[in-house]
């Protein structure tokens, strides 16, 4: 087994520190020292702590997923719950980082935007999953509401399914219903 480089030693160290005690509460002597490393070393790789935030939003698993891998042609629901549970499994294997910087979005701006830049991609990709399931037939006004809200559902799901116990996981599965039905209601 490879050793961890000093480098992601630190990442992990300011990941559990941050969640631990917040970011601000933190300081890089502490990072350092659950590191194993000297603190000059923190400041070597992050020349500022907010640096080490930016790094661990970088470190978010990619969640751009390619239609073809979820599309199957004119299921609009099936390709939906298709994306719906690839991008489930992404976020299940970072839930304590992604909860983390959602948490440390409401005072560092460059979380808050990089995150919303990540639903921006969220929302382009639903567009592309309900365009590819339906062969491009819909109008564009309808597929960009569309995208928006069932990106807002999984956002809000994985933004707050640290605070429930079991949830309702029927319940995307009824907006995916809703959003297909309502979509293709008439084709």
């Amino acid at each position: 087994m490879k050793e961890d480089s000093a480098k992601q030693r630190i990442l992990r160290a300011a990941e559990a520190l941050f969640a631990e005690s917040g970011f601000d509460a933190t300081p890089t002597s502490r990072i350092a020292e659950r590191a194993g490393v000297p603190k000059g070393l923190v400041h070597y790789y992050f020349r500022r702590k907010s640096d080490l935030l930016a790094a661990l939003v970088a470190e978010l698993p990619d969640a751009r997923i390619e239609p073809a891998v979820v599309v199957v042609p004119g299921d609009l629901a099936g390709s939906l719950r298709g994306l719906v549970v690839e991008l489930d499994r992404r976020f299940n294997r970072s839930l304590a980082l992604s909860h983390l910087l959602w948490r440390e979005a409401d005072t560092h701006r460059a979380v808050r935007d990089a995150l919303a830049e990540r639903f921006q991609q969220l929302v382009r990709q639903v567009k592309a999953v309900i365009v590819a399931a339906t062969g491009g037939k819909l109008a564009i006004a309808d597929v960009d509401s569309a995208s928006g809200l069932l990106a807002r559902a999984v956002s809000h799901r994985h933004a707050t399914a640290r605070h429930t116990e079991d949830g309702d996981p029927a319940e995307i599965d009824r907006e995916v219903l809703f959003i297909a039905s309502a979509l293709t209601r008439g084709q």
